[in-house]
């Protein structure tokens, strides 16, 4: 768009002046106010020689997508621990890649990971190549997570943009076109900032100036290295940017079946790809926008089933599920699929979704015993 490209221009000739200064800010910032995070090497940590490890940091990269901190780290470290270098990984089942997952989501990760670690072992001899467009050829890996890589492992000077980035850029020009349409916009507005000698404290600065300092809710401006120099602050509405064009979820319906059979319930692998791809679950019916009235048409075989109290309530990125949950007692385990014992359900690659419907209809079961 011919106006993006004269905004862009004009914008960052008003800046320009200024980008010295914004990045010694922001550096001298990090160096003292960073975050500490367990795969991250900070400036104190190189002057002892240390470096970053590629595949620590890919593994943090492609599990904070879409996922906090907090809730990232364990599963970092429990990889680490059980499969300390990329060709452990490479060479690991992908079930066993999958069960470990179980909970972060976003299941395509996990297959694109292990993917992604054969290749690394199979056309690099195990090391991660060191550029930001070999990078991009690599199973799962996007933009994002080329530029964070190349800037952090190998020095490489890059745009790095994540949505913590997004937020302050926009801040900083005080940018008000809406997301996700302003994206490319922010990329541009974001290149002439970047730090040709500390490419990667420099980005892991820009993110932690977002997630820690330029939050999406109450930043607190007054500590912010960039406050001088920000548009948002300037007009009195920092929270106002960006601007997000928010959409109602759609609500999709279902239902489950648990067929148990001697403390084992019967289990089936969704197909590799789509939602959940390679996952184990509960039989299912489809989900659509409304119930179907038919739902025993899906189930497993022709039992007296019942319907448990309740309904299970599950968040995906698109759309939000509801689903039915009816269980049944079997006398033999002859239906195709994996019956898995109940006590080791966590030796599964069982998704957080199945896992809640499970346990509502054990702990019917229980109750009914008891």
């Amino acid at each position: 768009m011919p106006y993006a490209k004269d905004k862009v221009k004009i914008v960052v000739v008003k800046l320009q002046s200024h980008v010295p200064n914004l990045r010694a800010r922001l550096l001298d910032w990090y160096d003292q106010q960073g975050r500490i995070l367990p795969w991250r090497i900070r400036p104190e940590d190189r002057a002892r020689g240390m470096s970053a490890d590629p595949y620590a940091i890919w593994l943090s990269e492609i599990m904070l997508q879409q996922t906090t901190v907090s809730h990232a780290t364990p599963y970092w470290k429990k990889f680490l621990a059980r499969w300390p270098s990329v060709i452990d990984l490479a060479n690991a089942n992908r079930d066993q890649v999958l069960t470990e997952w179980a909970g972060l989501g976003y299941y395509a990760r996990a297959r694109n990971l292990h993917k992604c670690a054969e290749v690394v072992r199979d056309r690099f001899g195990g090391q991660f190549p060191e550029t930001e467009r070999q990078l991009l050829d690599l199973p799962g890996i996007g933009p994002y997570t080329a530029a964070t890589m190349a800037a952090i492992c190998f020095g490489e000077p890059t745009n790095i943009v994540d949505g913590n980035v997004e937020r302050v850029i926009s801040r900083l020009y005080g940018e008000a076109a809406p997301l996700p349409k302003s994206k490319l916009l922010l990329r541009k507005l974001a290149a002439p900032l970047a730090d040709p000698d500390r490419p990667g404290d420099y980005g892991q600065a820009l993110m932690d100036l977002g997630a820690t300092i330029c939050t999406p809710r109450a930043p607190q401006c007054s500590a912010c290295p960039w406050n001088l120099a920000c548009r948002a602050l300037r007009d009195g509405e920092p929270e106002k940017y960006p601007q997000k064009i928010r959409k109602v979820k759609p609500v999709k319906f279902g239902a489950v079946f648990a067929l148990i059979y001697d403390d084992h319930i019967l289990l089936r692998q969704r197909p590799d790809k789509g939602l959940l791809g390679g996952m184990l679950e509960l039989p299912t019916t489809t989900w659509n926008e409304a119930m179907t009235d038919r739902p025993f048409e899906y189930a497993p075989t022709d039992k007296n089933w019942e319907k448990c109290s309740g309904q299970i309530k599950h968040i995906f990125t698109h759309f939000e599920l509801r689903l039915d949950v009816y269980r049944a007692a079997s006398k033999a385990q002859t239906l195709d699929g994996i019956w898995a014992k109940t006590k080791n359900l966590s030796n599964y690659p069982i998704p957080t979704l199945t896992k809640k419907a499970i346990k509502l209809a054990l702990d019917e079961v229980n109750r009914r015993e008891t």
